[in-house]
């Protein structure tokens, strides 16, 4: 353990932590340690930040602080007290008083952590009503005024529709609003900020900074250092369930001194890192994945995607027709990566819908290779549907939960690659090699792989039919910045050897610059702004485009 987590920063401790050790029993085996003698304080009004890859420890350092660290945990610690009470061995009924009152948890993963059956709105009203006794009237004006604090447009309406109904980021900011229904003394953020576009983060880090500023402690766990840079005052940085570094948060930004932490520094995307390397893994080998790919079909200027004026709308729970898709028009090339950047409900997952033939245009048309898509007969779409994949933000729930990985890949195989069919066990390995896995994962379960491991199964899956165009959504927001870092590679790699084009949607600004040849910048459904992404990066035409730009948290680099 680092000597600087121990030192007191002022005379208001809320939450005390020495020696905290949390070990897992499986079976009859031997305990896996997984957060090993780590101790830091918090004070009031003040912001940790935990930072480190994916099984680092740094959410089972959080969980345990709330009770939550699981039925097999073994939790020892010299301290662990809240408020100077001990957090050891207690009931659960106590923890049910606690929690939410004078702890608050913010949740990365919305979608699963809402009621997918109830109104976003009566959930946070039963967040109120636990612990506090209100009239009705009064629970739903305290809810729409919660959601309007998070950033959440039309509160009223959002607070009657289900998760589902609901965007990544109006789910995450619904979530968000629960957590802080009874402002908790202390609020664990964990990855809060994760599924939100930049100008939706920068409102939901103005709340937790006004939240700080007001006395509230917070520990967030991000990977996102752009975000810790702005928010937290101290940063403690684990590996392998210790903390490897730890300081005040410009000390360890600008002038790291472990080198795992100038690894994840390195590891963050910009407009610094475009045409670079991001990760320190060696160049996946796919080339020899389609020895017998065409070299691509160019026919003067014909774009190998495009739409053509394309609009659709929905019907709201009001029953209030909306657009959210306005005459939007884009080319995608051969080779190229069109980069696709909004804040939520700007209309960008429904636009790679359409581009996917997965949603209908109300009006405008889809073409592939100068031929109808969107407009074209059921057989030729099904001929057309296998040269266009697409990868997912959370794979986990585009999979099968009854399958292996095998199982997974080899559908795959045999649905779009009938040439491959009679081999499709060898083939999922070629597929798995091509991605920087490996036989060995051909057995696994998708619960038991880490985030990261997922996704690059997800691309293996997407490649399986030899597409020309992969549509990726949003398909590394949720992932740590190394991990991320090695996908983004790997994207890299497969463009370069297989000439694959990306349409690439995501909110993560410093991605899209990384990424990107071309962006297309949307706003309430309209294409406001597209061009080359150096270009608008530098020189964005259109205010809500600078808007984007200003709202992106920096990251200050070492010097």
């Amino acid at each position: 353990m680092v000597a600087s987590t121990d030192i007191a920063v002022g005379n208001d401790l809320r939450l005390r932590v020495r020696g905290l050790n949390v070990s897992f029993r499986r079976n009859d085996d031997p305990p896996t340690q997984v957060v090993k003698d780590v101790g830091f304080d918090l004070q009031r009004g003040e912001c940790i930040a935990l930072v480190g890859e994916s099984g680092s420890g740094k959410s089972v350092t959080a969980r345990t602080l709330l009770g939550l660290a699981g039925e097999n945990s073994i939790v020892q610690a010299e301290a662990l007290e809240l408020d100077d009470e001990t957090l050891i061995n207690r009931s659960d009924a106590w923890w049910r008083g606690v929690r939410g009152s004078k702890v608050g948890f913010i949740l990365q993963d919305a979608l699963v952590s809402l009621d997918p059956l109830r109104p976003v709105g009566k959930e946070i009203a039963e967040a109120v009503a636990l612990h506090r006794s209100m009239a009705r009237s009064a629970r739903r004006a305290a809810v729409v005024e919660l959601l309007e604090r998070v950033g959440v447009p039309e509160p009223e309406i959002r607070a009657k529709q289900r998760p589902g109904e609901l965007s990544g980021g109006l789910r995450q900011r619904a979530l968000i609003a629960s957590a802080i229904a009874l402002d908790p003394g202390i609020v664990i953020a964990d990855e809060p900020t994760t599924a939100l576009d930049v100008t939706v983060q920068a409102q939901v880090l103005a709340v937790l900074e006004q939240m700080i500023a007001g006395g509230t402690s917070v520990i967030l766990i991000s990977h996102d250092l752009a975000v810790v840079s702005r928010v937290a005052d101290r940063v403690l940085v684990m590996k392998g369930g210790e903390i490897v570094e730890a300081g005040e948060t410009e000390q360890i930004l600008r002038a790291p001194q472990h080198a795992y932490t100038r690894q994840l520094i390195d590891a963050v995307p910009s407009e610094h890192t475009k045409g670079t390397r991001l990760s320190h893994e060696g160049r996946v080998a796919a080339a020899e994945l389609f020895p017998d790919r065409a070299a691509p079909d160019v026919q003067g200027d014909v774009p190998l995607l495009e739409a053509r004026g394309v609009t659709k709308s929905f019907r709201g729970p009001d029953k209030v027709r909306r657009t959210v898709v306005n005459e939007v028009s884009f080319q995608l090339k051969h080779g190229e990566t069109l980069g696709i950047v909004g804040e939520s409900g700007s209309g960008k997952s429904t636009l790679a819908r359409i581009a996917l033939c997965l949603e209908t245009p109300d009006q405008g048309e889809v073409t592939f290779k100068g031929k109808p898509w969107s407009a074209a007969p059921p057989g030729v779409r099904r001929s057309i549907r296998r040269r266009i994949a697409v990868v997912y933000q959370d794979p986990l729930s585009s999979f099968d939960p009854r399958w292996r990985i095998s199982r997974i890949l080899t559908d795959a195989i045999r649905l779009g690659d009938p040439a491959n069919a009679g081999r499709a066990r060898e083939r999922a390995v070629e597929l798995l090699e091509a991605v920087g896995l490996g036989r060995v994962h051909l057995d696994a379960w998708p619960l038991r792989m880490s985030g990261g491991q997922r996704q690059r199964v997800a691309i293996a899956r997407a490649l399986a039919t030899n597409p020309e165009v992969i549509v990726l959504d949003e398909a590394v927001s949720v992932l740590d910045v190394s991990v991320q870092a090695q996908i983004l590679d790997i994207l890299a790699d497969l463009q370069q050897q297989l000439g694959v084009s990306y349409l690439f949607i995501s909110h993560d600004l410093g991605v899209i610059h990384h990424i990107s040849d071309r962006v297309l910048v949307m706003q309430n459904g309209l294409a406001v702004e597209q061009g080359d992404a150096d270009a608008i990066f530098s020189n964005p035409r259109e205010p809500y485009t600078r808007k984007l730009l200003e709202s992106l948290p920096r990251l200050e680099l070492r010097v």
